[in-house]
């Protein structure tokens, strides 16, 4: 029995025209029956066009060399929905921690009720609560109220994926074993040939899902080729959905043309549409990570995307942005770039930012369709910040939060921030400021938040210092501001 599977072997052509994708689902299902590696034939180029199903990996795989063409071209809107590759959990049994006797959660609670022998990625949800009820453009009804996290064989909650929310009533739960035995897929250059669909949500997820946790992904590069005026967005080549511990390095993405579409509020949206995406995965990092297209470019919208994960990193990318778009639980990026959609962030925990350089705006947005809420601390050490001018002037911590929506959950502005070392490129900007002016009607005791609005306790700044050689202000609306404290070193 050889080492390892080939495609070849198993009948592929690897000229880049002929369908190679029902060679490429039996290697993998031989390779996984058999705990065997998956070893693509290097200066091959491997052709999939549109298929109802999708080749899952289980085992090593090793593309280096090899190239491949996945065809969304001719791929009808009933088929967009299939990806090409799954990296597949060891076993897709859910471990049934409600009938062990997990009915609630309370929010920060560190141990629960069972002992489940092995440790567990966990996603409860209450059907009954709904939050991330979004205003704007998209606005929408909210999700219900769901959680995951890294839960130890004892039933302690590993805290670096904390419970952020109560649970008064858990309606479902999903719990996956974390494989102990790391799956690395390396190399490979894959070309999307971009959809020609009518320019509506309706995405397209033809690349690879990582439900898997453990798995490394190193040295992918991705192109996206065929763009025209119109088209649907698109979910990314990578997806990280509901796993924990994958890092993805060395790898280079390409971001997709920005299109628009009549949004919820019967008005022209520019739709979002990613090469990356991350949902409900813990313990995410990725490293050395590029884009083909220029981060500047505003024809491209923002690379990268997630959704309600915990532990993110970024370190030494070059991205076009970073955004925690239904909220993140802690986030640490060091040593990046990020372009013109910069850092968009709502969440919990703490948002870390070290020797990186930002343009856009503010350095962090908060995003105001999610309420413009971060309910912890931020930390910006040794950075650059090119903003890009506006006429009321730059803040570091921008957003926009009127009081009168209800987002299903109470916001925040950071708790704490902290600033050291920043240096601002300001030429053309009018000022600089910490804060924005996020709620501009705030400005006497007559004003009242409908709905509850936490202001930032405490400021500290050492050693900002700006290109023009002006002084930073705390905020444009120093009333909005008034309590809170001012330690500059």
């Amino acid at each position: 029995m050889a080492d390892f599977v080939t495609y070849r072997a198993f009948g592929a052509k690897g000229d880049g025209k002929t369908d190679d994708f029902a060679a490429i689902c039996a290697a993998h299902d031989y390779a996984n029956e058999h705990h065997l590696p998956v070893k693509a034939d290097a200066g091959d180029t491997y052709y999939i066009a549109a298929h109802a199903a999708s080749a899952r990996i289980r085992t090593d795989t090793d593309w280096t060399g090899a190239k491949f063409i996945i065809d969304d071209s001719r791929r009808s809107v009933e088929d967009r929905t299939h990806q090409v590759f799954i990296v597949a959990r060891d076993t897709e049994k859910s471990v049934d921690l409600i009938a062990m006797g997990l009915t609630s959660l309370k929010a920060g609670q560190k141990k629960l009720p069972v002992a489940p022998g092995q440790d567990l990625w966990v996603s409860v949800t209450d059907n009954h609560t709904a939050n991330f009820i979004r205003e704007g453009l998209n606005q929408n009804n909210g999700t219900a109220q769901n959680d995951c996290f890294l839960l130890h064989a004892d039933g302690t909650v590993d805290p670096a994926s904390p419970i952020i929310w109560d649970f008064a009533e858990i309606t479902e739960c999903s719990a996956f074993p974390v494989e102990q035995t790391p799956l690395t897929i390396r190399g490979g250059t894959f070309t999307t040939i971009a959809n020609q669909a009518p320019s509506r949500y309706t995405y397209y997820t033809t690349g690879i899902m990582i439900n898997r946790s453990g798995v490394t992904v190193d040295g992918l590069t991705h192109y996206v080729e065929g763009e025209l005026d119109h088209g649907a967005p698109y979910d990314g080549i990578i997806q990280v959905y509901w796993c924990a511990n994958v890092t993805v390095k060395n790898c280079l993405f390409t971001a997709h043309y920005i299109y628009k579409t009549i949004g919820a509020a019967n008005k022209p949206v520019s739709m979002g549409t990613y090469d990356i995406r991350c949902r409900s995965a813990v313990n995410v990092r990725f490293e050395n990570c590029d884009q083909t297209t220029d981060i500047m470019d505003r024809r491209y919208w923002g690379l990268f995307v997630s959704d309600f994960c915990k532990n993110l990193t970024l370190s030494h990318c070059r991205f076009s942005r970073f955004d925690a778009h239904m909220g993140v639980t802690n986030a640490t990026i060091r040593h990046c770039t990020l372009g013109w959609q910069c850092l968009n962030a709502i969440g919990h925990g703490t948002l870390t930012v070290e020797d990186t350089t930002a343009y856009g705006s503010s350095f962090v947005n908060l995003r105001s369709d999610y309420g413009s809420t971060w309910n912890g601390d931020m930390i910006i050490r040794r950075c650059r910040w090119l903003p890009a001018p506006r006429d009321s002037g730059n803040a570091l911590i921008g957003g926009s939060y009127h009081g009168g929506h209800n987002f299903g959950f109470i916001c925040h502005m950071p708790r704490t921030v902290t600033v050291e070392d920043l240096y601002v490129e300001d030429e053309n900007c009018t000022s600089i400021a910490i804060l924005g002016n996020i709620t501009p009607a705030n400005t006497s005791d007559s004003f009242r938040y409908t709905y509850p609005y936490h202001i930032t306790e405490k400021v500290t700044v050492k050693n900002l210092r700006t290109a023009s050689g002006r002084e930073w202000t705390l905020s444009q609306n120093p009333y909005m501001y008034r309590n809170t404290i001012q330690e500059r070193k």
